[in-house]
């Protein structure tokens, strides 16, 4: 059976968390909602003549299958693995063995946090990492994404 590849079609995925933007941290994070932000990621990359889907999950086996089962379906990845960034192992693999552009963003700037979050083991295996311009960092990510695409 061949895969069809449509023609730029991205997967933006959602970590942990986030699908409490506008309530968690939001002297990090802002007010802004998590649905009021994946709206405008959606006309953002309908911009860049992008087709978008968006998936969220708070567990990182779900994020794994995601990741599995956008080869051959998508053109690019964007992830905003939250804390997973940091230690996941497995996220890291899948998005190795994708062969698909990812970048990995960040709402925050990963690098003046705590010690802990300056480490993400995601960034090696992705074609970029967009940190600290809130919401901004999607549509970054979607720039990068249409110049490699």
């Amino acid at each position: 059976m061949k895969i069809k590849i449509l023609q730029k079609k991205v997967l933006v995925i959602q970590g942990p968390n986030t699908n409490m933007l506008g309530e968690l941290e939001t002297s990090i994070y802002g007010k802004e909602t998590y649905e009021s932000i994946n709206k405008q990621i959606i006309d953002k990359a309908e911009s860049f003549n992008f087709e978008c889907d968006i998936f969220h999950s708070n567990v990182e086996g779900e994020i794994v299958n995601r990741l599995q089962q956008a080869k051959g379906e998508y053109n690019g990845i964007i992830i905003n693995a939250g804390g997973y960034s940091h230690y996941s192992v497995a996220i890291r693999d899948a998005i190795s063995s994708t062969k698909i552009p990812t970048v990995e963003i960040h709402m925050s700037n990963i690098y003046s946090r705590e010690e802990f979050r300056q480490k993400s083991i995601l960034a090696p295996v992705c074609a970029g990492q967009v940190v600290g311009f809130g919401k901004n960092s999607y549509f970054m990510a979607l720039y990068g994404l249409s110049e490699m695409i």
